[in-house]
């Protein structure tokens, strides 16, 4: 249901923990035995999460004691994964999952119980540039909190309007979508609208148009959506969301004649920086509903996977599934920006993932469009597979091109810098390659955002310095974005790309 890689090039992966019995057993015959469980009274033995060891391709089970079901999450200053609500006994719980050092079989998550105001099943989590995160929304919740509090007795909520006008029968406003503009307000889209807060004084600074016919594009009428990469020292920012269904989708899918109504075809993209904002409709090659988007760290694509051509989030509430990733590149012309990929067999639902590893890769994982574990007899079985998709630059005809990190070491520790401050970078280049200097260098957080650091890179020189024979050493210096407003206080990935859009290479994870 959930996956977050974290700093230790460790895949956090989590699933409700009302299913039923797991493929995944606890160690040491622990158990789960908890009085508002709702399937083994008597106890469960099983996991519902996992810390995935990318390099080990090897999971470690981990012990999650109440429902995350539909729960949220950020990522926190620190790199411990604070995750937030879910359903039943999950509601207003905090928990918590620290980046686990070495073979520590003692690592684990910590639960703390009703740590928020309201409930938070199908909310939405933004990190903000002091560190705590935005919680919006939720099921029946028309409400924002923040998280941490200050005094932890505190158990108020702050209303939100926008979110009871964009209420419907079928609640396509949960999970909205939301972003932090450069202007530190906080972009938030539900159903088919979207504002921009200024949560400091709860105050609406701005109200965007339409999105296109009104269709909705939040939960259960499943879009995603994505702030596209920022330039240096950016003056506006864009964003786009794609996909969805239409009016009435989800309530066709019930009942004794079920229909699955086509998803939606449409990407809406905005310059929500602008004095007078408006929607650029596009058109992907096929529809899709559940589908994610996720910042490739060329700088120069969006990746959109998983999902289905029909129906919407929930049990049983799509026929189709959309198998061919699509690519998306934005900096290229208006009909020219979408390009389908390759399918994959594997049919990723309802519940299902995907996160960007270090190597540039994207892990993609789950899928279970059934009220329980159901691995058999169904058209589309409960699938606990973990597959990688690399995209064109990671293709071995790229390897020629391909830029390697010299220092600061990809193993080492994280580098520390301060926001403006200058990271040195040294790398090498294949010699075949030395001529196409076009590049530089970019920072991708763990929650989803993405800033061009440098736009060339100067000249290198011979063999040497830690370079293998046949590749050029260069040097460039990456400057740090100004303000925690453009990057949130964590953990970033740093990449180096020889050509726009070209192949590339990890470092490490530097911490702003």
């Amino acid at each position: 249901m959930h996956m977050q890689l974290l700093h230790n090039d460790r895949v956090i992966i989590f699933d409700r923990a009302d299913f039923g019995r797991s493929n995944l057993s606890l160690p040491g015959g622990r158990c789960r035995v908890n009085p508002r469980e709702r399937v083994l009274l008597a106890g469960d033995c099983t996991a519902h999460s996992a810390e995935y060891d990318v390099a080990a391709n090897a999971a470690r089970p981990l012990f999650v004691f109440t429902d995350t079901w539909c729960s949220s999450g950020t990522v926190a200053p620190d790199g411990t994964l604070v995750q937030t609500g879910g359903w039943n006994d999950g509601y207003r719980n905090a928990r918590t999952m620290p980046v686990c050092g070495g073979d520590d079989e003692s690592c684990d998550w910590s639960e703390k119980q009703d740590a928020l105001a309201a409930n938070r099943w199908y909310a939405t989590n933004q990190i903000l540039p002091d560190g705590r995160a935005f919680i919006i929304g939720g099921r029946r919740q028309f409400s924002y909190e923040f998280y941490p509090k200050a005094d932890p007795s505190d158990t108020s909520a702050v209303q939100m309007p926008f979110l009871v006008q964009t209420r419907d029968p079928e609640e396509n406003n949960l999970y909205p979508f939301v972003h932090l503009n450069i202007d530190s307000n906080l972009f938030i889209f539900a159903k088919n609208r979207a504002i921009l807060l200024d949560y400091k004084r709860n105050k609406v600074v701005r109200t965007y148009p339409l999105l296109a016919d009104g269709d909705p594009r939040n939960y259960p009428s499943s879009g995603s959506s994505v702030l596209l990469p920022l330039k240096p020292n950016p003056t506006e920012a864009e964003l786009l969301v794609c996909g969805g269904a239409p009016s009435g989708s989800n309530n066709s899918t019930k009942g004794g004649t079920r229909i699955f109504v086509p998803a939606l075809t449409t990407c809406g993209r905005i310059k929500i920086t602008d004095a007078s904002p408006a929607w650029v409709i596009e058109t992907m090659p096929s529809p899709r509903v559940m589908g994610d988007m996720i910042l490739l760290p060329n700088g120069a694509e969006v990746a959109i996977i998983n999902g289905a051509a029909d129906g919407t989030a929930g049990w049983e509430a799509a026929s189709t599934p959309n198998y061919a990733p699509v690519i998306y590149r934005p900096d290229h012309s208006p009909g020219d920006r979408f390009e389908e990929q390759a399918a994959t067999g594997v049919p990723r639902l309802y519940h299902s993932s995907v996160v960007l590893l270090r190597d540039g890769r994207l892990l993609v994982g789950g899928s279970n469009p059934h009220i329980y574990y159901n691995f058999s007899d169904v058209r589309f079985p409960t699938e606990l597979s973990l597959e990688a998709f690399s995209p064109e630059y990671l293709y071995p005809s790229n390897d020629m091109l391909r830029p390697r990190i010299l220092n600061p070491s990809p193993t080492g520790a994280a580098a520390s810098v301060t926001y403006g401050a200058k990271l040195a970078l040294k790398f090498s280049v294949p010699a075949s390659a030395r001529r196409r200097r076009r590049g530089g260098a970019g920072a991708g957080g763990l929650g989803q955002v993405s800033v061009t650091m440098v736009a060339a890179v100067p000249g290198g020189g011979q063999d040497g310095g830690g370079a293998r024979p046949g590749r050029h050493v260069h040097y460039v210096s990456a400057t740090m974005p100004a303000t925690a407003v453009l990057a949130p206080p964590g953990y970033y990935m740093v990449f180096v790309v020889n050509g726009h859009g070209g192949p590339h290479t990890v470092i490490q994870d530097a911490r702003f």
